[in-house]
C-alpha cells in the first residue's frame, strides 16, 4: 500500500463470485439476515451505509456487496477516511491538476477516478471533513467532479459504499456530519452487530482462525481444549472480531504444543489477575451485570460524598463559624435516592463528554444499550 492510504482490488467472477459473503462464518440469526438482504441489494447501485463498532468486520460485508454486484469485475477502492490529513483530504478523494498548489509537480488521479466502473468503499465516513462533504454529496447526485485546481468536470461511474463507528444521527445534531449527506447515504442501511451480541459464533471463528493461520504459516492446525473454547465464548472482546483473531494467532504461535490449554490463554488474556477479571461463568445478562457495576460505583461515591461532608461540617463547627449549606450533615445524604445520584453521575458524564453517548458509557465503565435506557428513564436530555 502508498503512502496515500489507498487500496484498489480487482476482484473476479466465476468461482469467487461468493467467496466475500462465504468469508461471513456466523451462526447469528442477525448475520443470517444481513447477508440475505446483501444477496437482494448488491446487483443494484443503491448507496450503502455500513454501520458498527471497529473491530467487527465492516469491510468484509462491502467486499460481499462488491462481489456480487454488476459491477465486480472493476476495481473495488478503499479510502479511510480518518487516515487521511483534513488539508489534503479534497485532493486524494478528487485529484488534482498540475500547479493546483505549492507540491502538485504534476497532475494525479483521486480515488473516485481510481475507481470508475466500481466501487467506492469509504471506511469511517464520519472523519470526513465537512467542506468535503459538501462535494461529495453533489458527486453522489450528479456523478461528476472537479480535480482540484482544475475547471474541466470528469463524469464517472462510482458505487458508494460508506461505513463508521460512529453515530452518525448524532454527528448530525452535533454539526459535525451533513444531514442531507446522512440520508443519501443510508438509503440502506446496515447494522453489523458487535461480537457480544453473537457469542454463538465465537467458537466457529476459533476454529477458522486457526485453520488461517495454519495454512498462511504452514503449521499443523492446533487444537482447543473444550473448556478453553467455553472461557473464550464468555469473555468480553471489546475490539470484537479482529481482537479475537489476534487473540488466537498470538495464543497458537506462542504455545509450546498444538493443544491449547486454559493455562495458555489464562497467561495471555488482555486483563490483570490480581483485580479477578478473568473470564467466569455468569448467569446474567451484560446489561445486569453493567447495571451492577453502576450500582456499586454509585454507592462508593455516595459513601465518599457523606464522609467529606461530615468532614467539613465538623471542621466549620470547631472553628465556630456560620455556614449555610446546602445540606445540613450526613442525615441528608441518606435521603438521597439511588436514582438522584445515578441521573446526576449519568447527567454529569454526558456534559464532560459533550454528549457523546460511546464516550460517556465507555468513562461509566457500562455498556451503550445500559446507558440509553437509562438516559430514557430519567429523562435527561
Amino acid at each position: 500500500m502508498s503512502r496515500r492510504q489507498r487500496k484498489i482490488e480487482i476482484l473476479n467472477n466465476g468461482a469467487d463470485e461468493y467467496l466475500a459473503l462465504d468469508k461471513i462464518i456466523s451462526r447469528s440469526l442477525l448475520v443470517a439476515d444481513i447477508k440475505r438482504l446483501i444477496e437482494q441489494i448488491a446487483p443494484s447501485d443503491i448507496t450503502v451505509l455500513i454501520s458498527g463498532e471497529s473491530g467487527v468486520g465492516k469491510e468484509l460485508f462491502a467486499r460481499a456487496i462488491h462481489q456480487l454486484s454488476r459491477r465486480n469485475s472493476g476495481p473495488l477502492v478503499t479510502l479511510n477516511c480518518g487516515a487521511i490529513p483534513e488539508g489534503i483530504f479534497e485532493s486524494e478523494i478528487f485529484g488534482h491538476e498540475k500547479g493546483s498548489f505549492t507540491s502538485a509537480d504534476r497532475q494525479r488521479q483521486g480515488y473516485f477516478e481510481m475507481a470508475d466502473k466500481g466501487t467506492l468503499f469509504l471506511d469511517e465516513i464520519g472523519e470526513m471533513p465537512l467542506a468535503v462533504q459538501v462535494k461529495l454529496l453533489r458527486v453522489l447526485e450528479t456523478g461528476a467532479f472537479l480535480r482540484v485546481g482544475g475547471s474541466d468536470e470528469l463524469a464517472v461511474d462510482v458505487r458508494i459504499i460508506a461505513a463508521t463507528n460512529k453515530d452518525l444521527e448524532n454527528e448530525v445534531l452535533r454539526g459535525r456530519f451533513r444531514q442531507d449527506l446522512f440520508y443519501r447515504l443510508k438509503a440502506v442501511h446496515i447494522t453489523v452487530p458487535p461480537l457480544r451480541e453473537r457469542s454463538e459464533d465465537i467458537p466457529i471463528l476459533i476454529e477458522q482462525f486457526a485453520r488461517d493461520y495454519a495454512e498462511r504459516n504452514q503449521h499443523i492446525v492446533p487444537t482447543f481444549e473444550p473448556k478453553v473454547v467455553e472461557v473464550l465464548q464468555r469473555q468480553i472482546w471489546t475490539g470484537n472480531i479482529r481482537e479475537l483473531k489476534n487473540f488466537v494467532e498470538s495464543v497458537i504461535a506462542l504455545s509450546p504444543s498444538l493443544t491449547i490449554t486454559l493455562d495458555d490463554i489464562y497467561r495471555r488474556l488482555p486483563v490483570e489477575r490480581s483485580k479477578s477479571n478473568l473470564p467466569m461463568v455468569v448467569t446474567r445478562s451484560v446489561e445486569e451485570l453493567d447495571h451492577e457495576l453502576l450500582y456499586r460505583t454509585l454507592l462508593e461515591l455516595r459513601v465518599d460524598m457523606s464522609v467529606v461532608k461530615n468532614q467539613l461540617q465538623q471542621l466549620i463547627m470547631q472553628r465556630d463559624r456560620e455556614v449555610k449549606f446546602g445540606f445540613t450533615g450526613a442525615e441528608e445524604v441518606e435521603t438521597y435516592t439511588l436514582d438522584e445520584i445515578e441521573r446526576e453521575q449519568i447527567q454529569k458524564a454526558l456534559e464532560q463528554h459533550h454528549g457523546n453517548r460511546r464516550s460517556t458509557a465507555q468513562a461509566l465503565g457500562i455498556g451503550e444499550r445500559t446507558l440509553y435506557r437509562k438516559i430514557k428513564k430519567y429523562g435527561i436530555i
